[in-house]
């Protein structure tokens, strides 16, 4: 099979077209459509040779192509940098105190505070605590009129043991809702795919996006 350039054949196979794909350098782009006019003009009809302005626009291709391998690498190189930006912000929040979307919990004998958002009234708002053991754990907050609501989970009090807890929040109509639990973001690390990975207390480990608040050191 031949491969075909604004109608030229060059007499190359399928794996020509490969190679272009292939050559996301500008160096080897440059290298690449020198060597397909080349090919180009020495394949074509001396009795019908090949129009020069289609040379031309080859080689505004080019230019175009160049341009655009250039522009992908230099929003690379910006991307890594308001990465690292990104990264030195998070670093200087360890000790704030953060609210995070989450659907687990680690409890141990501190009260732990958390918000749902209710976009319309309801008549039984209710916390379900999920243990690893698979028992569930209700906690019943009555009636709420629509907006945030404010919730207190006390291991002590519910009589329930250190450990980890699946969390979720459901209505009257059985409609499930974001949990948002408040702790002080205690450290940071880098994972080896260079995502941000934090640790908030009373949740553990989570990502970056999963803060949604940041409120500030505490008091001395």
């Amino acid at each position: 099979m031949q491969t075909t350039l604004n109608g030229s054949s060059l007499g190359s196979s399928a794996s020509t077209g490969d190679a272009i794909l292939g050559a996301t350098d500008s160096g080897q782009l440059s290298d690449m459509f020198t060597k397909l006019l080349v090919a180009q003009i020495q394949n074509q009809d001396p009795l019908s040779p090949t129009d020069p302005s289609q040379f031309v626009s080859q080689l505004t291709q080019l230019s175009q192509v160049e341009a655009l391998s250039k522009m992908a690498s230099q929003t690379g190189t910006g991307n890594g940098m308001l990465q690292n930006l990104q990264t030195l912000a998070l670093g200087n929040q360890v000790g704030s105190n953060v609210l995070v979307h989450t659907g687990s919990v680690e409890l141990a004998d501190r009260p732990l505070h958390g918000v749902v958002n209710l976009d319309y009234a309801t008549s039984k708002l209710t916390l379900n605590l999920t243990g690893m053991d698979g028992a569930v754990h209700s906690v019943a907050l009555g009636p709420q009129s629509a907006g945030e609501i404010g919730f207190d989970i006390d291991p002590v009090a519910l009589g329930l043991p250190a450990g980890s807890y699946a969390i979720a929040a459901s209505t009257d109509s059985g409609a499930g809702l974001a949990v948002e639990i408040a702790g002080t973001l205690s450290s940071m690390r880098i994972d080896s795919n260079g995502n941000a990975i934090l640790n908030v207390s009373g949740v553990g480990k989570v990502d970056a996006s999963a803060i949604t608040q940041f409120n500030g050191r505490p008091a001395v």
